[in-house]
């Protein structure tokens, strides 16, 4: 039964997602070209990925505000080693990037499993020292396009198939979460953990150890996703997706995945990033400021934040008319 309520609103999400891109492409034909919704995958790819770590750490009942300052610091460690070593090519680039970027987020998670601390607490300091990192290691200057190597830029927007990289690690990031949420055991205890952490410690599952591994997940995505952002901006520096958290965290409510944990689908994590890629892309068109754009992400948290109270509500109501 609540499979059967998590299916519908993901339909349900679809049909605002299709509703939305037509309304926009009613007022703006262009929008809705081939060319132009390419785009619109593009500019969303990151935010994509990120939101698919994020929804990992929120079903087991935690929050990563550090995602966007791991971003930032893994960007930036790249970026430098690119400056120094410009011939070494793309593929020592990935791996330092995912490599820092889990370590970071392994931070995150062994603090919230070994010491117990809450993971709003840990994440927001954690943001703070990251961020800090990033300015000792590179004296606050910026790494700019002249810096970097043909190969380290070029490297998200080479084409295959009308779609850029980006485009293709998005998807393929979204079937490997497809994946991994619903064929293997790892997925299931990550629900199991956040669902329902005292019955899931009594089967045998470590909710504490769930949560580590989760942060350490979003950690490498977070990684991988600071040399796309250098790559696709071609710079970097100390304030990189400042304050990109909450889109991600907004994606993942607006995708459903309840904030006390144990519900969210992939499916509706991207198509809760596809509901804000497309506003974002079309605020501009009809003249809206930058800065209402961050006011209306924050509404929408708020207002996802509401729906999400109220479908831990309707799970527990099902739960009770269960029999025993």
């Amino acid at each position: 039964m609540l499979q059967t309520s998590t299916a519908r609103r993901d339909l349900a999400l679809g049909i605002i997602v299709i509703l939305l891109l037509g309304s926009v492409a009613a007022g703006f034909p262009q929008f809705a070209t081939p060319g132009n919704l390419a785009e619109v995958l593009d500019d969303s790819a990151i935010l994509i990925m990120l939101a698919l770590g994020q929804m990992l750490v929120i079903l087991t009942r935690g929050i990563d505000l550090s995602i966007a300052a791991n971003v930032a610091l893994s960007g930036m460690v790249v970026a430098l080693f690119n400056r120094n070593y410009p011939d070494a090519g793309v593929v020592p680039v990935l791996l330092i990037a995912m490599v820092s970027g889990t370590l970071l987020g392994a931070v995150n998670g062994l603090l919230v499993w070994r010491l117990k601390l809450p993971p709003i607490v840990v994440t927001l300091g954690t943001m703070s020292v990251y961020r800090g990192l990033i300015y000792l290691m590179s004296g606050g200057t910026w790494v700019n396009d002249n810096q970097m190597s043909p190969a380290f830029l070029g490297f998200v927007r080479y084409e295959l198939l009308g779609l850029t990289v980006l485009s293709w690690l998005a998807i393929v990031a979204t079937a490997g979460a497809a994946v991994l949420m619903r064929y293997t055991v790892l997925g299931r205890d990550l629900y199991a953990a956040g669902g329902n952490p005292a019955a899931a410690a009594y089967t045998g599952i470590d909710p504490g150890r769930m949560q580590c591994i989760s942060y350490t997940i979003c950690g490498a995505i977070a990684g991988l996703c600071g040399y796309l952002w250098v790559a696709r901006f071609a710079v970097a520096y100390t304030d990189i997706a400042l304050g990109f958290e909450l889109q991600v965290i907004a994606a993942c409510l607006i995708g459903g995945v309840a904030i006390a944990g144990g519900i969210g689908t992939v499916t509706g994590v991207v198509l809760g990033s596809l509901f804000i890629g497309i506003i974002r892309n079309a605020l501009p068109l009809i003249g809206v400021s930058p800065f209402w754009q961050m006011g209306i992400n924050g509404l929408v948290i708020v207002v996802a934040a509401v729906l999400s109270a109220r479908r831990r509500e309707d799970k527990r109501a099902i739960l009770e008319t269960q029999p025993a």
